[in-house]
């Protein structure tokens, strides 16, 4: 071979390395000519309302009624916690209540008591003012004939004793206004001090009505954490690993187990030269690894306002002078597109190879409030 000819052929070989180089990379890439509409990424994960379990009062466990990974359904027994101190409580708080409601009633008969002292000192204000009013007629009487007296004493038409006993009228029916204004006046005397108790009583009553219902409140929270010494499933779905014991001792919020609904989607992270086509309604296709490398079939439904770093606790400071322009990536929600067997196996935290296929027939997503 001349070495002209294997000038040539070193030459076509450099080339073709090279325009295969190239090709790789534009294919590694996504730039045309192999740019697609399906966009792929393998940073996504099964996802679900996993919620955790815990009691709402403290005590010790006396039954853990649920196995690990159990099926549950919303409402269904977890666990029971000892609940003998709070059917003490909640029987004191009942006992309380009933003494109130007794104190209660003995005030509203006394109310009934003082009302009718009232009435009673009214009717009698009544008949003093009659009497009174009697006694005074009587007084105007006797010195109207007083006087007829002592004209006929003068002239001698009536004797001394007469007259003597027309004066003792007269004095008597004095003493019977007197009596009368007496009798008023106590009377009066005794209807205010009979609306003052009367007034009392009503404070008293009010005072009262405050303490029936704080005691009644009391009955209610009683009830409440005797209620809640039975830990509940807050939803359907299967139970995780059991972390309480038996006889271990729980305060509020301790971490009991967690509850996983059946209801899972996929939150996919997709680089942001990935989300020029991308919308809401637009096909997704997604191969589980737990599942041999089945595929499932989805939708995007929602796409997240911010990327990932404007979530995250610590905000990337970029105000350097030696900055390096970092690809950052949005949270695209996926969900399972129903009738699917092999969706029933999928668990919340699997790895997802998902694509969407951008070309697709996307929904425009609402405007935000």
């Amino acid at each position: 071979m001349t070495p002209a000819r294997r000038h040539w052929i070193a030459s076509g070989v450099v080339v073709a390395i090279a325009v295969a180089g190239v090709l790789t990379a534009l294919y590694a890439w996504r730039l045309p000519p192999f740019d697609s509409a399906v966009q792929k990424t393998e940073d996504a994960y099964v996802r679900g309302n996993v919620t955790v379990v815990a009691p709402k009062v403290d005590g010790y466990v006396a039954e853990v009624a649920v196995k690990d990974f159990e099926r549950v359904d919303a409402g269904q027994v977890l666990a029971r916690l000892d609940d003998r101190n709070y059917r003490d409580r909640l029987d004191q708080a009942r006992a309380n209540l009933h003494v109130q409601e007794a104190n209660l009633a003995n005030l509203e008969r006394t109310r009934r008591t003082r009302e009718a002292g009232v009435a009673s000192a009214a009717a009698q204000i009544a008949g003093a003012l009659a009497q009174g009013a009697n006694a005074q007629a009587q007084l105007e009487r006797t010195t109207a004939d007083m006087r007829r007296v002592d004209k006929l004493v003068l002239d001698g038409s009536l004797s001394q004793r007469e007259r003597d006993q027309a004066l003792a009228a007269l004095r008597q029916a004095e003493a019977a206004v007197r009596q009368a204004e007496a009798a008023h006046l106590q009377a009066r005397a005794s209807h205010a001090a009979s609306e003052q108790e009367l007034l009392a009583v009503a404070f008293d009553r009010r005072a009262l009505l405050g303490a029936v219902e704080a005691a009644r409140a009391a009955v209610h929270l009683a009830e409440f954490d005797l209620d809640n010494t039975l830990v509940r499933a807050p939803r359907d779905g299967r139970v995780g690993e059991v972390g309480v014991r038996l006889g271990q001792y729980v305060a509020p919020g301790t971490q009991l187990m967690a509850v996983v609904p059946a209801q899972v989607w996929v939150i996919a992270n997709f680089k942001e030269r990935q989300m020029a086509r991308m919308a809401a309604g637009q096909a997704a296709s997604l191969r589980v690894d737990a599942l041999d490398g089945a595929r499932i079939t989805g939708h995007v439904e929602r796409i997240s306002p911010a990327t990932g770093s404007e979530f995250s606790v610590i905000k990337p400071d970029n105000a350097t002078g030696n900055f390096t322009k970092v690809p950052q990536r949005l949270l695209v929600r996926i969900a399972i597109d129903l009738g699917q067997p092999l969706a029933e196996r999928l668990r919340p935290g699997m790895s997802v190879l998902a694509a969407v296929d951008t070309a697709s027939a996307g929904i425009a997503p609402a405007p935000l409030p």
